[in-house]
């Protein structure tokens, strides 16, 4: 037995904990450690075990802008999770591998541009930051990141709200039954990139079958037209019909047979909490199924028990694929009618709730639709709660290869903020020139 090339990353983060007793904790990985030690897997031919790097506190300003700044609110943990996807890029760009799997936490697609703590046990966006280190160091241009979340990648889908090159698919549990509460179909990206944001809100009790007729039907098309340099796969595992935090009815053979059809190049580790029952079963699965080989006697013990697809949940799935296929196929139109009619500038007034950190924040977006570029963008965000008590920010991010016009606007922008006053920090994120500027 002879696998494809194939590279697995694994940083538990001992040193990082919520909780004792939190969900999210170490023996998430540690279960699966063992399983892996048990079957061999790390003793078959061609999978190959990397060590994880740490990531630069220079990566993740490439994607976030931290209050007061990104250093201040993370630790090492962080870093070396999120260099634990470097690692498996760079193993894949070197041409060592033809796939991987990062199996790092913290994890992080709950974590947005602005970030002032941490939401959804995320504080900064893993795939992200490896998404934006391959357009940096690799020369990387269309992305097609698929979240398989239980949870909506509201963080994921914030970061690329923008940006016509970064499809974001995400099918989760609808957001009406489970945080963070978002995820619903009119999320579909801003004028410009209209239709590269799909939301794909699955019922509760959808099982296999359901969530493999959302891909056949729907993603793999939508792959297959985007046609993306690079796939990646935020594998949330928490869609398994065992996970105490959601309710779903997928099982390990249901995802090992969706990281098969999928095949992404690079899966990153999310969610996932049933710690016994699911992880050990589902990752076996997914790194089987990756690497090429024979993952069909993977199957937890008390599968019997999973819930059965119904009649009503295949009717619901059935519509909601037609929805979408139609509206992806109408993108252009539909994104063109949206630019005419926001005008020269696009803004949205949001809301945002830290709950790992008790962080309310208020943020102000204003997006200009430039016909030349990708259009910079200011936020001006205020939070309060947590352990920092109030913080405001106001920045403006110049995109990857901005016009002369945005990039003179967006420092304008930020210099006529700062001579008003009201907010504490004034930051230009510029991705042209790779640095963030305090001013």
């Amino acid at each position: 037995m002879e696998a494809k090339p194939f590279g697995l990353v694994f940083f538990p983060a001992f040193d990082w904990s919520i909780s004792p007793t939190h969900p999210e904790r170490e023996e998430r990985l540690l279960y699966t450690r063992d399983q892996i030690s048990e079957e061999g897997l790390l003793d078959i031919p061609g999978i190959r075990e990397y060590k994880p790097r740490l990531a630069k506190v220079a990566d993740a300003e490439r994607v976030h802008i931290g209050v007061p700044d990104i250093k201040s609110l993370i630790t090492d943990a962080h870093l070396v999770s999120a260099g634990g996807a470097i690692t498996a890029a760079e193993a894949l760009m070197r041409g060592e591998v033809e796939r991987a799997f990062a199996l790092v936490r913290p994890p992080g697609h709950h974590a947005m541009r602005v970030v002032h703590g941490a939401r959804g046990f995320c504080t900064i966006n893993i795939e992200a930051i490896m998404v934006e280190y391959l357009r940096r160091f690799h020369g990387v241009g269309r992305v097609a990141i698929v979240d398989t979340d239980v949870h909506h990648g509201d963080g994921t889908q914030d970061i690329y709200y923008h940006d016509p090159d970064t499809l974001f698919i995400s099918f989760h549990q609808d957001g009406r039954t489970l945080y963070p509460g978002s995820g619903f179909t009119d999320e579909a990206g801003s004028p410009q990139a209209l239709g590269t944001t799909v939301n794909l809100p699955l019922p509760p009790g959808t099982t296999d079958e359901g969530m493999h007729y959302v891909l056949d039907n729907l993603v793999l098309p939508m792959l297959d037209e985007f046609a993306p340099d690079i796939i990646i796969n935020s594998a949330g595992q928490d869609n398994h019909y065992s996970d105490p935090l959601a309710s779903m009815a997928v099982t390990a053979q249901g995802y090992a047979r969706l990281a098969e059809k999928l095949k992404a190049d690079i899966a990153v580790l999310e969610g996932g909490y049933s710690i016994e029952d699911a992880l050990p079963y589902v990752n076996t699965g997914i790194i089987l199924a990756m690497a090429g080989l024979d993952y069909s006697r993977v199957v937890e013990p008390d599968v019997e028990r999973a819930p059965r697809h119904t009649a009503k949940t295949a009717a619901y799935i059935e519509k909601l694929v037609l929805e979408q296929y139609a509206l992806w196929c109408k993108r252009q139109e539909l994104s063109h009618k949206a630019v005419l009619k926001s005008g020269d500038y696009w803004q949205r007034q949001r809301s945002i709730y830290y709950d790992s950190s008790d962080i309310g924040e208020r943020q102000l977006e204003n997006l200009r639709l430039c016909p030349e570029c990708q259009g910079f963008m200011t936020v001006a965000t205020e939070a309060e709660g947590g352990d920092s008590g109030y913080k405001s920010a106001f920045a403006a991010v110049i995109p990857r290869q901005p016009c002369g016009a945005c990039r003179r606007q967006a420092k304008d922008a930020v210099l006529a903020a700062k001579r008003k006053g009201g907010f504490q920090h004034y930051i230009i994120q510029d991705k042209e020139n790779d640095f963030m500027e305090r001013l």
